[in-house]
Order: C-alpha cells, then structure tokens, then sequence
C-alpha cells in the first residue's frame, strides 16, 4: 500500500490553480448542515473554514432557532433556517429542493444526537444536490456506511467518532492504526481521515500521514474547522483522498500559525483567521 508524508511540497503540486478568467461559480460552491439548540458556533467555524479555502459560495444550514444569531455572525455567509431542530426526513427534503447544486457538502457540525435512519436518509437525500459529501461528528454513526452510493463520501472522526462509526476500537501503536484505518476505508468504500498526533488519511489503497500540528489545538471547535476546510477543498474539485491529506495539513499548519501569535490560548475563531494565510503560499493564477 502506497504511504505518503503529507508536507508542504505533497500540498502545493495538488492545490488547484484558479483561472485568470473567473468568475463567481467557478472555484466552488457548497453548503454545511448543522447545528442544534445548543451548538451554534461548530457549524459556523466549518462554513467559515470552507469559505477561506477560497470558494466563491458557502451556504449554511441550521435550525431556524439559531438562524438569525448565526446570520449575525457573519455577512459572508448564506444562511439557511430549517424548521426542525434536528436533521429529521422532513428536514432533509425541505433542504434538498430548497438548497441549489453545490459541489460539496460538509454535514455534521453540532448536530447532537441524531435518529440513525433519520440520519442515513438525509445523506442519501443530499447526495442528489452535490458531487461529494463530508461527514463529521454526531453524522458518524454505523447508519451512514453504505447511505451514499452516488458520490463519495470522506468522514473525518477523533478516536471515539471512529469507534462509534465502525464498531471497531483504536488501539496500538501507529502502524497498527495505520492498519485498521486502511481496512475501515476498504470496507465501507469511504475516504477516511482518522484525527489524532499523527492524522491517518486513507482510501484504502493509499495511507497518507500528517504531522503537521501543535498541542495549542485541542480546544473545541478545531476539528470542525476540519471539516471544512476539507469540504471546501472538496468543494473545489479536489479527489476525495487529495482533498484530505492536503486539509489535515492546512489545518494543521493554521494551527501553528495560530500558535505563533496567541500560544496556548487558540480558539477555533483563531484557527479560522490563519487558513488563508497558510493557503496564500499555495496561490496560483493561470
């Protein structure tokens, strides 16, 4: 099995270049879903790291209940208030004929616990109005394998995110998580990117690993920046296993960023902030 050290030189031969010629549309459009009564700020923090990975549009879906304050937050993004406080089937019909094709959708930041088959059938839904979906948090759940068959599908879980989705324990040294990882991906046909001190990114033909990082990051908030830096580089036509050994990495080196300026004390606000001073190095005009 192929084995890749994710470093700067990986990042900056698959970044994509943007045309001299562009215009709105054409570096990328896609939406995140979540948020509930409580969680407002991981949804935000996933759209806004997509949105400074460079996308023209990022459409943001979240309960009506939390809308208007998480509309304040930001002018930049498209706001979109969904009835129910949860992803529910009705939800995730409404979304689907209210929301246009977008190349990418990130779904799971601050959901709270979902039905499994409720769940499962917003995937599949939302998977008529994009070209590629990736899930996080309480989306990753055993339900989900198998719920997406027309476009793929990228999971981004901690430790016991992983456990929860393939009822299958992380344990062991690297190589033998390295291991498990690949299976996982194999198996369930997913592109997955395990987090941890050495993110395991895998397809299940290839293992990418990146160790790019700074213990300043374990506040909350940082793995859905995560997400959405992977949805947007999705979002911008990367192949699904690209998209996210070069995400783990760009996150990663925010975070160092980050680091530099404010120590111990990051949030995730702040790791948003870095994103495209990171990315700018990858910049190119053709």
């Amino acid at each position: 099995m192929d084995r890749i050290a994710i470093d700067r030189e990986y990042v900056a031969a698959r970044i994509p270049p943007r045309r001299a010629d562009s215009h709105k549309g054409m570096n990328g459009r896609a939406a995140i879903v979540g948020g509930s009564r409580i969680y407002h700020g991981a949804p935000f923090h996933a759209a806004m790291a997509a949105l400074r990975t460079g996308l023209d549009i990022v459409y943001l879906a979240v309960p009506a209940v939390i809308a208007t304050p998480v509309r304040a937050m930001s002018p930049d993004l498209i706001v979109i208030p969904l009835p129910d406080s949860k992803l529910t089937r009705g939800n995730a019909n409404r979304l689907t004929s209210w929301l246009p094709e977008v190349d990418c959708i990130g779904v799971g930041p601050g959901l709270g616990p979902q039905n499994p088959d409720e769940l499962a059938h917003a995937l599949t839904r939302l998977s008529t109005r994009c070209k590629a979906i990736v899930a996080d948090a309480d989306a990753l759940r055993t339900a989900i394998v198998g719920a997406v068959e027309n476009v793929p599908l990228t999971v981004t879980p901690h430790y016991g995110e992983f456990e929860r989705l393939f009822l299958a324990k992380v344990e062991g040294d690297l190589e033998t998580r390295i291991g498990l990882v690949a299976e996982k991906a194999r198996e369930s046909k997913m592109t997955v990117l395990l987090k941890g001190c050495v993110d395991i990114v895998s397809d299940g033909e290839r293992v990418g690993l990146n160790e790019t990082h700074t213990p300043a990051m374990t506040t909350g908030g940082t793995g859905d920046v995560l997400t959405g830096v992977v949805t947007g580089l999705s979002a911008k036509g990367m192949a699904p296993f690209e998209a996210a050994c070069c995400a783990a990495y760009v996150n990663g080196a925010a975070g160092v960023e980050a680091a530099k300026r404010v120590g111990l004390h990051m949030t995730a606000s702040d790791l948003v902030e870095q994103i495209p001073i990171v990315m700018r190095e990858f910049d190119r005009i053709v």
